[in-house]
Protein backbone atom coordinates (compact mmCIF):
# COMPACT_ATOMS: atom_id res chain seq x y z
CA UNK A 1 0.00 0.00 0.00
CA UNK A 2 2.74 2.41 0.90
CA UNK A 3 4.64 1.56 -2.31
CA UNK A 4 1.53 2.26 -4.45
CA UNK A 5 1.06 5.60 -2.76
CA UNK A 6 4.66 6.38 -3.35
CA UNK A 7 4.23 5.54 -7.07
CA UNK A 8 1.32 7.97 -7.35
CA UNK A 9 2.85 10.68 -5.22
CA UNK A 10 4.45 13.85 -6.49
CA UNK A 11 7.67 12.85 -4.81
CA UNK A 12 7.93 9.84 -7.08
CA UNK A 13 7.44 12.04 -10.09
CA UNK A 14 10.15 14.31 -8.86
CA UNK A 15 12.46 11.34 -8.33
CA UNK A 16 11.72 10.03 -11.82
CA UNK A 17 12.36 13.47 -13.27
CA UNK A 18 15.61 13.80 -11.39
CA UNK A 19 16.71 10.32 -12.42
CA UNK A 20 15.77 11.03 -15.97
CA UNK A 21 17.69 14.26 -15.92
CA UNK A 22 20.66 12.49 -14.36
CA UNK A 23 20.57 9.79 -17.03
CA UNK A 24 20.32 12.41 -19.79
CA UNK A 25 23.22 14.32 -18.29
CA UNK A 26 25.21 11.08 -17.96
CA UNK A 27 24.49 10.09 -21.54
CA UNK A 28 25.26 13.62 -22.63
CA UNK A 29 28.65 13.55 -20.94
CA UNK A 30 29.42 10.12 -22.33
CA UNK A 31 28.28 11.22 -25.76
CA UNK A 32 30.50 14.25 -25.59
CA UNK A 33 33.48 12.07 -24.68
CA UNK A 34 32.68 9.60 -27.43
CA UNK A 35 32.19 12.28 -30.05
CA UNK A 36 35.43 13.96 -29.02
CA UNK A 37 37.34 10.69 -29.41
CA UNK A 38 35.60 9.95 -32.67
CA UNK A 39 36.32 13.44 -33.95
CA UNK A 40 39.95 13.16 -32.99
CA UNK A 41 40.25 9.79 -34.74
CA UNK A 42 38.49 11.16 -37.78
CA UNK A 43 40.80 14.17 -37.91
CA UNK A 44 43.83 11.91 -37.69
CA UNK A 45 42.57 9.72 -40.52
CA UNK A 46 41.61 12.72 -42.63
CA UNK A 47 44.98 14.30 -41.88
CA UNK A 48 46.76 11.23 -43.18
CA UNK A 49 44.72 11.28 -46.36
CA UNK A 50 45.39 14.99 -46.80
CA UNK A 51 49.14 14.40 -46.42
CA UNK A 52 48.99 11.72 -49.12
CA UNK A 53 46.93 14.00 -51.38
CA UNK A 54 49.37 16.91 -51.00
CA UNK A 55 52.29 14.59 -51.74
CA UNK A 56 50.52 13.39 -54.88
CA UNK A 57 50.02 17.04 -55.80
CA UNK A 58 53.76 17.68 -55.38
CA UNK A 59 54.52 14.68 -57.62
CA UNK A 60 52.08 16.04 -60.22
CA UNK A 61 53.48 19.59 -60.04
CA UNK A 62 57.04 18.25 -60.39
CA UNK A 63 55.98 16.26 -63.46
CA UNK A 64 54.46 19.43 -64.95
CA UNK A 65 57.60 21.40 -64.17
CA UNK A 66 59.86 18.71 -65.61
CA UNK A 67 57.71 18.44 -68.75
CA UNK A 68 57.61 22.21 -69.26
CA UNK A 69 61.35 22.49 -68.60
CA UNK A 70 62.20 19.78 -71.12
CA UNK A 71 59.87 21.20 -73.78
CA UNK A 72 61.45 24.61 -73.27
CA UNK A 73 64.90 23.01 -73.60
CA UNK A 74 63.88 21.46 -76.92
CA UNK A 75 61.90 24.37 -78.39
CA UNK A 76 63.01 27.50 -76.47
CA UNK A 77 59.32 28.46 -76.52
CA UNK A 78 58.69 30.58 -73.42
CA UNK A 79 55.09 29.33 -73.41
CA UNK A 80 56.35 26.07 -71.87
CA UNK A 81 57.86 27.98 -68.96
CA UNK A 82 54.39 28.86 -67.64
CA UNK A 83 53.61 25.38 -66.15
CA UNK A 84 57.22 25.25 -64.92
CA UNK A 85 56.90 28.61 -63.13
CA UNK A 86 53.40 27.85 -61.85
CA UNK A 87 54.55 24.51 -60.47
CA UNK A 88 57.14 26.20 -58.23
CA UNK A 89 54.51 28.35 -56.55
CA UNK A 90 52.08 25.43 -56.21
CA UNK A 91 54.79 23.22 -54.70
CA UNK A 92 55.57 25.96 -52.21
CA UNK A 93 51.91 26.15 -51.16
CA UNK A 94 51.67 22.35 -50.85
CA UNK A 95 54.83 22.31 -48.72
CA UNK A 96 53.32 24.88 -46.39
CA UNK A 97 50.17 22.77 -46.14
CA UNK A 98 52.21 19.64 -45.45
CA UNK A 99 54.21 21.43 -42.80
CA UNK A 100 50.96 22.30 -41.03
CA UNK A 101 49.59 18.74 -41.35
CA UNK A 102 52.66 16.92 -39.99
CA UNK A 103 53.74 19.41 -37.34
CA UNK A 104 53.00 16.83 -34.65
CA UNK A 105 55.50 14.31 -36.09
CA UNK A 106 59.21 15.10 -35.68
CA UNK A 107 60.13 12.29 -38.09
CA UNK A 108 57.86 13.58 -40.82
CA UNK A 109 59.06 17.16 -40.30
CA UNK A 110 62.62 15.95 -40.87
CA UNK A 111 61.52 14.09 -44.02
CA UNK A 112 59.70 17.17 -45.28
CA UNK A 113 62.79 19.34 -44.72
CA UNK A 114 64.88 16.90 -46.76
CA UNK A 115 62.21 16.87 -49.49
CA UNK A 116 62.14 20.67 -49.68
CA UNK A 117 65.94 20.76 -49.96
CA UNK A 118 65.81 18.32 -52.88
CA UNK A 119 63.08 20.38 -54.60
CA UNK A 120 65.09 23.58 -54.16
CA UNK A 121 68.13 21.82 -55.58
CA UNK A 122 66.07 20.59 -58.55
CA UNK A 123 64.74 24.04 -59.42
CA UNK A 124 68.22 25.46 -59.01
CA UNK A 125 69.43 22.96 -61.62
CA UNK A 126 66.48 23.91 -63.83
CA UNK A 127 67.55 27.56 -63.67
CA UNK A 128 71.15 26.67 -64.57
CA UNK A 129 70.13 24.53 -67.56
CA UNK A 130 67.69 27.27 -68.70
CA UNK A 131 70.56 29.72 -68.69
CA UNK A 132 72.62 27.34 -70.84
CA UNK A 133 69.65 26.85 -73.20
CA UNK A 134 69.34 30.62 -73.62
CA UNK A 135 73.04 30.72 -74.52
CA UNK A 136 72.65 27.76 -76.97
CA UNK A 137 75.08 25.69 -74.88
CA UNK A 138 73.02 22.52 -74.65
CA UNK A 139 75.74 20.35 -76.15
CA UNK A 140 78.30 21.22 -73.50
CA UNK A 141 79.49 18.87 -70.78
CA UNK A 142 78.16 21.24 -68.15
CA UNK A 143 74.64 20.98 -69.58
CA UNK A 144 74.82 17.20 -69.79
CA UNK A 145 76.08 16.98 -66.21
CA UNK A 146 73.28 19.22 -64.96
CA UNK A 147 70.70 17.30 -66.99
CA UNK A 148 71.92 14.00 -65.49
CA UNK A 149 71.86 15.50 -62.01
CA UNK A 150 68.25 16.55 -62.53
CA UNK A 151 67.28 12.90 -63.15
CA UNK A 152 69.10 11.79 -60.02
CA UNK A 153 67.43 14.54 -57.96
CA UNK A 154 63.99 13.64 -59.34
CA UNK A 155 64.53 9.97 -58.41
CA UNK A 156 65.58 11.07 -54.94
CA UNK A 157 62.51 13.27 -54.61
CA UNK A 158 60.19 10.46 -55.63
CA UNK A 159 61.95 8.10 -53.21
CA UNK A 160 61.57 10.63 -50.40
CA UNK A 161 57.89 11.16 -51.27
CA UNK A 162 57.31 7.41 -51.17
CA UNK A 163 59.10 7.25 -47.84
CA UNK A 164 56.81 9.91 -46.39
CA UNK A 165 53.75 8.16 -47.85
CA UNK A 166 54.82 4.78 -46.37
CA UNK A 167 55.26 6.36 -42.97
CA UNK A 168 51.84 8.02 -43.23
CA UNK A 169 50.25 4.73 -44.33
CA UNK A 170 51.62 3.05 -41.23
CA UNK A 171 50.12 5.85 -39.16
CA UNK A 172 46.89 5.45 -41.13
CA UNK A 173 46.59 1.77 -40.19
CA UNK A 174 47.02 2.61 -36.53
CA UNK A 175 44.55 5.48 -36.74
CA UNK A 176 41.98 3.37 -38.58
CA UNK A 177 42.09 0.79 -35.79
CA UNK A 178 41.43 3.56 -33.27
CA UNK A 179 38.68 4.86 -35.49
CA UNK A 180 36.97 1.44 -35.70
CA UNK A 181 37.28 1.04 -31.97
CA UNK A 182 35.48 4.32 -31.42
CA UNK A 183 32.72 3.32 -33.83
CA UNK A 184 31.83 0.24 -31.78
CA UNK A 185 30.25 2.43 -29.17
CA UNK A 186 27.98 4.20 -31.64
CA UNK A 187 24.80 2.10 -30.98
CA UNK A 188 24.93 3.15 -27.35
CA UNK A 189 24.09 6.65 -28.42
CA UNK A 190 21.05 5.72 -30.52
CA UNK A 191 18.40 6.91 -28.11
CA UNK A 192 20.40 9.99 -27.31
CA UNK A 193 20.63 10.80 -31.01
CA UNK A 194 16.84 10.41 -31.30
CA UNK A 195 16.37 12.82 -28.44
CA UNK A 196 18.81 15.30 -29.88
CA UNK A 197 17.17 14.89 -33.29
CA UNK A 198 13.78 15.67 -31.80
CA UNK A 199 15.15 18.79 -30.16
CA UNK A 200 16.84 19.81 -33.39
CA UNK A 201 13.61 19.28 -35.33
CA UNK A 202 11.72 21.50 -32.91
CA UNK A 203 14.41 24.17 -33.09
CA UNK A 204 14.60 23.83 -36.87
CA UNK A 205 10.82 24.16 -37.19
CA UNK A 206 10.87 27.30 -35.08
CA UNK A 207 13.76 28.68 -37.09
CA UNK A 208 12.19 27.79 -40.45
CA UNK A 209 8.92 29.38 -39.47
CA UNK A 210 10.74 32.55 -38.42
CA UNK A 211 12.78 32.55 -41.63
CA UNK A 212 9.66 32.08 -43.76
CA UNK A 213 8.17 35.20 -42.23
CA UNK A 214 11.38 37.12 -42.94
CA UNK A 215 11.58 35.75 -46.51
CA UNK A 216 8.02 36.87 -47.18
CA UNK A 217 8.90 40.36 -45.99
CA UNK A 218 12.03 40.36 -48.18
CA UNK A 219 10.01 39.18 -51.19
CA UNK A 220 7.64 42.09 -50.70
CA UNK A 221 10.63 44.44 -50.65
CA UNK A 222 12.03 42.78 -53.79
CA UNK A 223 8.71 43.27 -55.59
CA UNK A 224 8.79 46.94 -54.69
CA UNK A 225 12.43 47.17 -55.79
CA UNK A 226 11.65 45.43 -59.07
CA UNK A 227 8.83 47.87 -59.74
CA UNK A 228 11.06 50.88 -59.00
CA UNK A 229 13.82 49.37 -61.16
CA UNK A 230 11.43 49.01 -64.10
CA UNK A 231 10.37 52.62 -63.67
CA UNK A 232 13.99 53.82 -63.48
CA UNK A 233 14.77 51.88 -66.69
CA UNK A 234 11.91 53.61 -68.46
CA UNK A 235 12.91 57.05 -67.20
CA UNK A 236 16.64 56.45 -67.77
CA UNK A 237 16.05 54.86 -71.20
CA UNK A 238 18.03 51.72 -70.52
CA UNK A 239 17.41 48.00 -70.21
CA UNK A 240 19.33 45.05 -68.83
CA UNK A 241 20.03 41.56 -70.12
CA UNK A 242 21.54 38.33 -68.80
CA UNK A 243 23.34 35.71 -70.88
CA UNK A 244 23.73 32.26 -69.29
CA UNK A 245 26.82 31.25 -71.24
CA UNK A 246 26.72 27.53 -70.48
CA UNK A 247 23.14 27.03 -71.64
CA UNK A 248 23.22 29.93 -74.16
CA UNK A 249 19.99 31.32 -72.70
CA UNK A 250 19.24 35.06 -72.74
CA UNK A 251 16.94 37.06 -70.48
CA UNK A 252 15.83 40.58 -71.47
CA UNK A 253 14.18 43.14 -69.20
CA UNK A 254 10.86 44.64 -70.27
CA UNK A 255 12.38 47.99 -71.11
CA UNK A 256 14.99 46.43 -73.42
CA UNK A 257 12.06 45.34 -75.59
CA UNK A 258 10.72 48.90 -75.44
CA UNK A 259 14.10 50.26 -76.62
CA UNK A 260 13.67 48.06 -79.69
CA UNK A 261 10.17 49.48 -80.23
CA UNK A 262 8.44 46.24 -79.17
CA UNK A 263 6.06 45.22 -76.42
CA UNK A 264 7.68 43.54 -73.38
CA UNK A 265 8.37 39.80 -73.89
CA UNK A 266 6.86 39.97 -77.39
CA UNK A 267 9.50 37.63 -78.86
CA UNK A 268 11.87 34.97 -77.60
CA UNK A 269 14.98 36.41 -75.97
CA UNK A 270 17.76 35.12 -78.23
CA UNK A 271 20.78 36.81 -79.72
CA UNK A 272 19.67 36.01 -83.27
CA UNK A 273 16.29 37.65 -82.66
CA UNK A 274 18.03 40.70 -81.20
CA UNK A 275 20.31 40.96 -84.26
CA UNK A 276 17.21 41.35 -86.45
CA UNK A 277 16.85 44.86 -85.02
CA UNK A 278 20.53 45.80 -85.32
CA UNK A 279 21.55 48.06 -88.20
CA UNK A 280 23.07 45.91 -90.99
CA UNK A 281 26.33 47.87 -90.85
CA UNK A 282 26.73 47.14 -87.11
CA UNK A 283 25.76 43.44 -86.98
CA UNK A 284 29.27 42.05 -87.46
CA UNK A 285 30.77 44.47 -84.94
CA UNK A 286 28.24 43.52 -82.25
CA UNK A 287 28.63 39.80 -82.94
CA UNK A 288 32.43 39.98 -82.61
CA UNK A 289 32.25 41.96 -79.35
CA UNK A 290 29.79 39.50 -77.79
CA UNK A 291 31.94 36.52 -78.79
CA UNK A 292 34.87 38.15 -77.02
CA UNK A 293 32.91 37.99 -73.77
CA UNK A 294 32.97 34.18 -73.81
CA UNK A 295 36.73 34.43 -73.19
CA UNK A 296 37.00 37.77 -71.43
CA UNK A 297 35.40 39.02 -68.24
CA UNK A 298 34.08 42.33 -69.53
CA UNK A 299 32.47 43.75 -72.62
CA UNK A 300 33.79 47.28 -73.07
CA UNK A 301 31.36 50.03 -74.01
CA UNK A 302 30.16 49.38 -77.56
CA UNK A 303 28.00 51.74 -79.60
CA UNK A 304 25.71 50.48 -82.34
CA UNK A 305 22.46 51.33 -84.08
CA UNK A 306 19.12 49.53 -84.19
CA UNK A 307 16.27 49.95 -86.65
CA UNK A 308 12.78 49.75 -85.22
CA UNK A 309 9.97 48.27 -87.30
CA UNK A 310 8.65 51.75 -88.10
CA UNK A 311 12.01 52.66 -89.63
CA UNK A 312 13.23 54.80 -86.73
CA UNK A 313 16.99 54.53 -86.14
CA UNK A 314 18.15 54.56 -82.52
CA UNK A 315 21.68 54.72 -81.14
CA UNK A 316 22.41 52.29 -78.30
CA UNK A 317 25.39 51.82 -76.00
CA UNK A 318 25.98 48.50 -74.20
CA UNK A 319 28.26 47.29 -71.41
CA UNK A 320 28.58 43.81 -69.89
CA UNK A 321 30.46 42.03 -67.12
CA UNK A 322 30.89 38.38 -66.15
CA UNK A 323 29.56 36.93 -62.90
CA UNK A 324 29.77 33.40 -61.55
CA UNK A 325 27.03 31.67 -59.59
CA UNK A 326 27.53 29.43 -56.55
CA UNK A 327 27.61 26.46 -58.94
CA UNK A 328 30.40 28.07 -60.96
CA UNK A 329 28.21 28.77 -63.99
CA UNK A 330 29.21 31.87 -65.92
CA UNK A 331 26.64 34.58 -66.54
CA UNK A 332 27.09 37.83 -68.40
CA UNK A 333 25.12 40.77 -67.01
CA UNK A 334 24.74 43.76 -69.28
CA UNK A 335 23.09 47.15 -69.54
CA UNK A 336 21.98 48.72 -72.82
CA UNK A 337 21.21 52.44 -72.92
CA UNK A 338 19.49 54.62 -75.51
CA UNK A 339 21.99 57.37 -76.36
CA UNK A 340 20.14 58.75 -79.38
CA UNK A 341 19.72 62.16 -77.78
CA UNK A 342 23.43 62.28 -76.87
CA UNK A 343 24.41 61.44 -80.46
CA UNK A 344 22.02 64.06 -81.82
CA UNK A 345 23.35 66.65 -79.38
CA UNK A 346 26.88 65.73 -80.41
CA UNK A 347 25.94 66.19 -84.06
CA UNK A 348 24.49 69.62 -83.24
CA UNK A 349 27.68 70.45 -81.36
CA UNK A 350 29.78 69.41 -84.35
CA UNK A 351 27.69 71.63 -86.61
CA UNK A 352 28.17 74.52 -84.20
CA UNK A 353 31.90 73.85 -84.12
CA UNK A 354 31.97 73.96 -87.91
CA UNK A 355 30.00 77.18 -87.78
CA UNK A 356 32.45 78.56 -85.23
CA UNK A 357 35.32 77.53 -87.50
CA UNK A 358 33.69 79.35 -90.38
CA UNK A 359 33.22 82.41 -88.18
CA UNK A 360 36.90 82.26 -87.22
CA UNK A 361 37.83 82.17 -90.87
CA UNK A 362 35.59 85.15 -91.50
CA UNK A 363 37.21 86.91 -88.56
CA UNK A 364 40.64 86.18 -90.06
CA UNK A 365 39.41 87.63 -93.32
CA UNK A 366 38.22 90.70 -91.44
CA UNK A 367 41.61 91.01 -89.75
CA UNK A 368 43.25 90.92 -93.16
CA UNK A 369 40.89 93.59 -94.40
CA UNK A 370 41.53 95.67 -91.28
CA UNK A 371 45.29 95.39 -91.70
CA UNK A 372 45.33 96.14 -95.42
CA UNK A 373 42.08 97.38 -96.95
CA UNK A 374 41.07 99.65 -94.03
CA UNK A 375 44.55 101.03 -93.39
CA UNK A 376 45.20 101.91 -97.03
CA UNK A 377 42.42 104.55 -97.34
CA UNK A 378 43.32 105.78 -93.84
CA UNK A 379 46.92 106.33 -94.94
CA UNK A 380 45.65 108.31 -97.96
CA UNK A 381 43.45 110.45 -95.72
CA UNK A 382 46.39 111.21 -93.44
CA UNK A 383 48.61 111.88 -96.47
CA UNK A 384 46.18 114.41 -97.94
CA UNK A 385 45.75 116.04 -94.51
CA UNK A 386 49.51 116.54 -94.41
CA UNK A 387 49.47 118.09 -97.88
CA UNK A 388 46.63 120.40 -96.91
CA UNK A 389 48.62 121.56 -93.87
CA UNK A 390 51.75 122.10 -95.93
CA UNK A 391 50.29 123.83 -99.01
CA UNK A 392 46.78 125.08 -98.29
CA UNK A 393 46.84 125.93 -94.57
CA UNK A 394 47.16 129.69 -95.17
CA UNK A 395 43.95 129.69 -97.25
CA UNK A 396 41.79 128.28 -94.42
CA UNK A 397 39.73 130.38 -92.11
CA UNK A 398 39.95 129.89 -88.37
CA UNK A 399 37.01 127.51 -88.46
CA UNK A 400 38.63 125.63 -91.36
CA UNK A 401 41.77 125.13 -89.28
CA UNK A 402 39.60 123.72 -86.46
CA UNK A 403 37.88 121.33 -88.86
CA UNK A 404 41.25 120.20 -90.21
CA UNK A 405 42.57 119.51 -86.70
CA UNK A 406 39.47 117.51 -85.87
CA UNK A 407 39.87 115.44 -89.04
CA UNK A 408 43.53 114.89 -88.22
CA UNK A 409 42.71 113.84 -84.63
CA UNK A 410 39.91 111.49 -85.78
CA UNK A 411 42.15 109.78 -88.33
CA UNK A 412 44.88 109.28 -85.71
CA UNK A 413 42.36 107.72 -83.34
CA UNK A 414 41.13 105.55 -86.19
CA UNK A 415 44.67 104.25 -86.88
CA UNK A 416 45.23 103.59 -83.17
CA UNK A 417 41.91 101.75 -82.95
CA UNK A 418 42.74 99.54 -85.95
CA UNK A 419 46.18 98.74 -84.52
CA UNK A 420 44.68 97.82 -81.13
CA UNK A 421 41.99 95.67 -82.75
CA UNK A 422 44.63 93.79 -84.70
CA UNK A 423 46.65 93.30 -81.55
CA UNK A 424 43.56 91.99 -79.73
CA UNK A 425 42.77 89.56 -82.56
CA UNK A 426 46.33 88.23 -82.46
CA UNK A 427 45.77 87.08 -78.88
CA UNK A 428 42.80 84.95 -80.08
CA UNK A 429 44.79 82.98 -82.66
CA UNK A 430 45.03 79.23 -81.93
CA UNK A 431 48.65 78.88 -83.10
CA UNK A 432 50.23 79.84 -79.78
CA UNK A 433 53.69 78.44 -79.17
CA UNK A 434 54.80 78.18 -75.56
CA UNK A 435 58.55 78.55 -75.01
CA UNK A 436 60.77 78.84 -71.96
CA UNK A 437 61.49 82.58 -71.94
CA UNK A 438 63.32 84.97 -69.63
CA UNK A 439 60.69 87.44 -68.41
CA UNK A 440 63.44 89.97 -67.65
CA UNK A 441 64.31 90.18 -71.36
CA UNK A 442 60.65 90.51 -72.34
CA UNK A 443 60.19 93.30 -69.78
CA UNK A 444 63.28 95.16 -71.05
CA UNK A 445 62.02 94.88 -74.63
CA UNK A 446 58.70 96.37 -73.55
CA UNK A 447 60.53 99.24 -71.80
CA UNK A 448 62.47 99.98 -75.00
CA UNK A 449 59.19 100.36 -76.91
CA UNK A 450 58.12 103.20 -74.59
CA UNK A 451 61.60 104.56 -73.81
CA UNK A 452 60.84 108.04 -75.18
CA UNK A 453 57.64 108.33 -73.12
CA UNK A 454 59.52 107.19 -70.01
CA UNK A 455 62.06 109.97 -70.55
CA UNK A 456 59.36 112.55 -71.19
CA UNK A 457 57.47 111.59 -68.03
CA UNK A 458 60.75 111.25 -66.06
CA UNK A 459 59.36 107.98 -64.73
CA UNK A 460 61.28 105.90 -62.19
CA UNK A 461 60.91 102.16 -62.85
CA UNK A 462 62.24 99.52 -60.45
CA UNK A 463 61.83 95.79 -60.90
CA UNK A 464 62.66 92.59 -59.01
CA UNK A 465 64.48 89.87 -60.88
CA UNK A 466 61.82 88.00 -62.86
CA UNK A 467 61.96 84.23 -63.48
CA UNK A 468 62.09 82.12 -66.62
CA UNK A 469 58.67 80.74 -67.49
CA UNK A 470 56.88 78.71 -70.15
CA UNK A 471 54.95 81.42 -71.99
CA UNK A 472 53.91 82.78 -75.38
CA UNK A 473 56.78 85.22 -75.57
CA UNK A 474 55.36 87.96 -77.81
CA UNK A 475 52.11 88.02 -75.80
CA UNK A 476 53.85 88.43 -72.43
CA UNK A 477 55.96 91.22 -73.91
CA UNK A 478 52.74 92.85 -75.13
CA UNK A 479 51.28 92.40 -71.60
CA UNK A 480 54.24 94.25 -70.05
CA UNK A 481 54.04 96.95 -72.75
CA UNK A 482 50.32 97.56 -72.18
CA UNK A 483 50.70 97.79 -68.39
CA UNK A 484 53.65 100.18 -68.70
CA UNK A 485 51.76 102.27 -71.26
CA UNK A 486 48.73 102.35 -68.98
CA UNK A 487 50.82 103.66 -66.06
CA UNK A 488 52.55 106.25 -68.27
CA UNK A 489 49.28 107.42 -69.81
CA UNK A 490 47.45 107.85 -66.51
CA UNK A 491 50.29 109.44 -64.54
CA UNK A 492 49.67 112.22 -62.04
CA UNK A 493 51.09 115.45 -63.44
CA UNK A 494 51.61 116.86 -59.93
CA UNK A 495 54.30 114.31 -58.95
CA UNK A 496 56.97 112.20 -60.60
CA UNK A 497 55.73 108.80 -61.83
CA UNK A 498 57.06 105.78 -59.92
CA UNK A 499 56.45 102.25 -61.22
CA UNK A 500 57.44 99.21 -59.13
CA UNK A 501 57.40 95.60 -60.31
CA UNK A 502 57.57 92.97 -57.57
CA UNK A 503 57.86 89.22 -58.01
CA UNK A 504 57.27 86.18 -55.76
CA UNK A 505 56.46 82.51 -56.10
CA UNK A 506 53.22 81.56 -54.31
CA UNK A 507 51.03 78.55 -53.53
CA UNK A 508 47.33 78.50 -54.28
CA UNK A 509 46.61 77.70 -50.65
CA UNK A 510 48.15 81.05 -49.70
CA UNK A 511 46.07 83.05 -52.20
CA UNK A 512 42.39 82.66 -51.20
CA UNK A 513 41.08 84.75 -54.13
CA UNK A 514 42.43 82.24 -56.69
CA UNK A 515 39.24 80.30 -57.32
CA UNK A 516 39.18 77.24 -59.61
CA UNK A 517 42.97 77.36 -60.00
CA UNK A 518 44.31 74.48 -62.12
CA UNK A 519 47.85 74.63 -60.73
CA UNK A 520 49.30 74.40 -57.24
CA UNK A 521 52.03 77.04 -57.70
CA UNK A 522 52.09 80.38 -59.52
CA UNK A 523 54.42 83.23 -60.46
CA UNK A 524 53.01 86.38 -58.85
CA UNK A 525 53.98 89.69 -60.53
CA UNK A 526 52.67 93.00 -59.13
CA UNK A 527 52.69 96.27 -61.14
CA UNK A 528 52.30 99.30 -58.85
CA UNK A 529 52.20 102.97 -59.87
CA UNK A 530 51.38 106.30 -58.19
CA UNK A 531 49.24 107.67 -61.02
CA UNK A 532 45.73 109.03 -60.95
CA UNK A 533 44.26 105.63 -60.02
CA UNK A 534 40.60 104.71 -60.39
CA UNK A 535 37.52 103.96 -58.33
CA UNK A 536 37.64 100.36 -57.04
CA UNK A 537 34.07 99.72 -58.13
CA UNK A 538 35.36 99.71 -61.73
CA UNK A 539 38.06 97.10 -60.96
CA UNK A 540 36.43 94.43 -63.17
CA UNK A 541 34.91 96.77 -65.73
CA UNK A 542 38.27 98.19 -66.85
CA UNK A 543 39.12 94.83 -68.51
CA UNK A 544 36.02 95.01 -70.76
CA UNK A 545 36.58 95.65 -74.46
CA UNK A 546 36.28 99.34 -75.48
CA UNK A 547 35.69 100.36 -71.88
CA UNK A 548 37.14 103.76 -70.86
CA UNK A 549 36.93 105.43 -67.45
CA UNK A 550 38.04 108.81 -68.86
CA UNK A 551 36.88 110.73 -71.92
CA UNK A 552 39.06 110.81 -75.02
CA UNK A 553 39.69 114.57 -74.72
CA UNK A 554 41.53 114.06 -71.42
CA UNK A 555 43.42 110.86 -72.23
CA UNK A 556 44.02 109.23 -75.58
CA UNK A 557 43.36 105.54 -76.12
CA UNK A 558 40.86 103.00 -77.43
CA UNK A 559 39.84 101.07 -74.33
CA UNK A 560 41.37 97.85 -75.68
CA UNK A 561 44.78 97.71 -73.97
CA UNK A 562 43.66 96.13 -70.69
CA UNK A 563 41.29 93.82 -72.56
CA UNK A 564 44.35 92.51 -74.40
CA UNK A 565 46.10 92.02 -71.04
CA UNK A 566 43.22 89.94 -69.72
CA UNK A 567 43.06 87.85 -72.91
CA UNK A 568 46.79 87.16 -72.74
CA UNK A 569 46.50 86.00 -69.13
CA UNK A 570 43.56 83.74 -70.05
CA UNK A 571 45.66 82.22 -72.84
CA UNK A 572 48.20 81.28 -70.15
CA UNK A 573 45.50 79.92 -67.78
CA UNK A 574 46.44 82.58 -65.27
CA UNK A 575 44.71 85.38 -63.40
CA UNK A 576 44.86 89.19 -63.39
CA UNK A 577 43.36 91.52 -60.79
CA UNK A 578 43.19 95.30 -60.55
CA UNK A 579 43.06 97.49 -57.49
CA UNK A 580 42.91 101.27 -57.52
CA UNK A 581 42.42 104.37 -55.43
CA UNK A 582 41.75 107.79 -56.92
CA UNK A 583 44.84 110.10 -56.87
CA UNK A 584 46.85 107.36 -55.09
CA UNK A 585 47.62 104.90 -57.84
CA UNK A 586 46.88 101.52 -59.36
CA UNK A 587 47.99 97.95 -58.63
CA UNK A 588 47.78 95.19 -61.22
CA UNK A 589 48.47 91.66 -59.89
CA UNK A 590 49.31 88.88 -62.36
CA UNK A 591 49.42 85.13 -61.67
CA UNK A 592 51.13 82.86 -64.22
CA UNK A 593 51.07 79.08 -63.61
CA UNK A 594 54.40 77.34 -62.93
CA UNK A 595 54.72 74.46 -65.38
Amino acid sequence: MESKNLFKSALFLRIVLLVGLFIILLIGGFTYKHISNLTESTNLVVGTYEVNVELEHINSYLSDAESGHRKYTLTKDSLYLEPYLDAREKIKNSSLQLNELIKASAKQKENLTQLNNLIDKLFSNFSKTDALVNKDEINTETFKTLFFEEKIILDSIRQKVNEIIDFENKLLNVRQKDYQSDLRFTPLFFYLVLLVTLVVIIIAFTKINTDLIKIKAKNDQLLIFKGSTNQSEIIGKHGNWVWHVGSNVFTYSDNLYRLLGEEPQSFEATFDNFLKFVHPEDVDKLRVELEKMTDEEELPFINYRIVQKNGTIKYLKAFGKAFYGVNGQKRLLGITSDVTEEVEHFSVLEERNLELERNNKELSAFNYAASHDLQEPLRKIQTFISRLEEKEANKFSDSGHQYLERIKSASSRMRLLIDDLLQFSRTNKPDKEFVMADLNELFENAKQDVAITILEEKAQITSDTLPKALVIAFQIQQLFLNLLSNSLKYSNKDKPLIININYSKVKVSDEPHLLNASNSNYHKIIFTDNGIGFDQKYANKIFDLFNRLHNKQEYSGTGIGLSICKKIIENHKGFIFAKGEINVGSIFTIYLPIN
